[in-house]
């Protein structure tokens, strides 16, 4: 049997695992919560901590600050899982701090990974005990929390918000790993040439967990190389990782987070930005109709009448894509992304009509006036349903200057201001024209 070419120790423990600190010193990164003289630096010190929502991506040290902060506070550390733990297992959880607190005076720090894929029943549970004093509540999540968690957890624990590793953090993840004899690859005397760490810190995204997994594949595939000088080079990681795999998550904040730069892109009317978003989203395996329902809602709320041929113009894309598939689809949908953001934009329609829709459920429910009420029978004729009503297309002009079509109460209100931007510039001209008209035939009956 040939011998293993790769021996790291004992210990069978993942790299990330091994190399998890087990102080603030070698904490890396998150330094804007725990530099020293922050709050939170000087509660963990002191051993006097308090729940917390840790925020942030993957791989950016919310499980190790929730066990440093343990660690400090003399906490028995108990660990759950959103994903594989329910009711039972939340229940046998306090049950054991309890009995803890109650025999041994001991404190408990639960940490509850993923907390956000718990529901609101399970999250309910963990309240009495947090106030109380039961448990030191850490949750972590890699979701907003004002949206994955309810209110009632997220008033009696303060947010942390963590960021994703800098390249600096990074480079300090890597020196770690390749010179630590006792959990890293130290004894290995392994060497990174430039061009695979910049590979690396691109591969990792801010992620020291995936750094260090792409790090120990590389490893082995370095010793087992002819090469013998045990550089790990940019051919070796792009054997491991052939093509960058983009963050995304078809449901989480990253997302969100893309389709609001592409809104805001083709809103700004720059069509690289929304080429490149729309790509990115692509990238991750994003829904392109998704894209395109979008752009229906931009054609309506940024662009409106400006430029009414781009609501048609998003719809026919959508419809390219049902018909013909991807290929072509996501081009026609590219296309329709670049009209829109070079058209003019009026967000005059979106504007009024929100106004009017508040309007409509906090004022009266004027009636409607006599002349514009439908008048099918001869009772509701001399009730005076219809009287006075005036044909527009028997009028000069086919419009009946003068003629009011709102409830007398909000008749001399105007909510629809067009934009001097595209074709909203000849409604704005055509509204003028026809207030003027209505202007001159109030004054001619004045005198009359």
């Amino acid at each position: 049997m040939a011998n293993l070419p790769l021996d790291f120790s004992d210990d069978i423990r993942p790299l990330a695992a091994r190399l998890r600190p087990l102080s603030l010193n070698d904490y890396v990164g998150q330094q804007h919560l725990i530099s020293p003289g922050t709050p939170l630096h000087q509660a963990i010190l002191a051993g006097k901590v308090f729940s917390l929502i840790l925020w942030g991506p993957p791989g950016t040290g919310k499980t190790t600050l929730a066990e440093l902060i343990a660690s400090h506070a003399k906490a028995v550390l108990q660990k759950l899982s959103a994903i594989t733990s329910g009711v039972k297992d939340i229940r046998e959880a306090i049950s054991a701090a309890q009995q803890r607190q109650q025999q041994y005076q001991q404190r408990t720090l639960l940490f509850v990974d993923e907390v956000h894929r718990f529901n609101k029943a399970q999250q309910d549970a963990f309240l009495p005990y947090i106030e109380d004093g039961t448990i030191i509540f850490i949750g972590a999540t890699t979701e907003n929390p004002a949206f994955a968690l309810n209110n009632a957890i997220l008033s009696r624990a303060r947010v942390c918000v963590l960021k994703s590793l800098t390249d600096d953090d990074l480079r300090q993840v890597i020196q770690r790993a390749l010179t630590d004899t006792e959990l890293g690859l130290g004894d290995l005397q392994l060497t990174v040439e430039p061009a695979a760490e910049q590979v690396l810190l691109q591969l990792a995204n801010g992620d020291a967990r995936k750094l260090l997994n792409i790090i120990e594949q590389a490893a082995e595939l370095c010793l087992v190389a002819a090469d013998s000088s045990r550089q790990i080079t940019k051919t070796i990681i792009k054997q491991i990782v052939p093509r960058q795999l983009p963050g995304f998550d078809n449901q989480g904040d990253m997302f969100y987070d893309l389709i609001s730069a592409f809104h805001k892109s083709v809103r700004g009317s720059d069509p690289d930005a929304a080429l490149y978003w729309f790509c990115r989203i692509l990238a991750g395996g994003g829904d392109p109709l998704y894209v395109a329902r979008r752009l229906l809602a931009i054609a309506s709320e940024d662009i409106g009448n400006a430029d009414p041929r781009a609501l048609t113009l998003a719809l026919n894309a959508w419809d390219t894509f049902s018909r013909v598939g991807p290929a072509e689809g996501e081009r026609a949908i590219a296309q329709a992304a670049v009209y829109l953001a070079l058209a003019p934009k009026s967000n005059a329609v979106y504007s009024a009509f929100n106004q009017m829709r508040q309007l409509a459920e906090e004022l009266p429910d004027y009636p409607v006036p006599l002349h514009l009420r439908n008048a099918p029978s001869s009772l509701q004729k001399q009730l005076g349903h219809g009287e006075g009503y005036r044909y527009a297309h028997n009028e000069p002009g086919g419009y009946a200057a003068g003629e009011r079509y709102l409830p007398p109460e909000l008749a001399d209100k105007q909510w629809y201001q067009p934009s001097e931007r595209g074709m909203e510039k000849q409604l704005a001209e055509k509204l003028r024209y026809l207030r003027e008209l209505d202007t001159q035939s109030l004054q001619q009956r004045y005198k009359e």
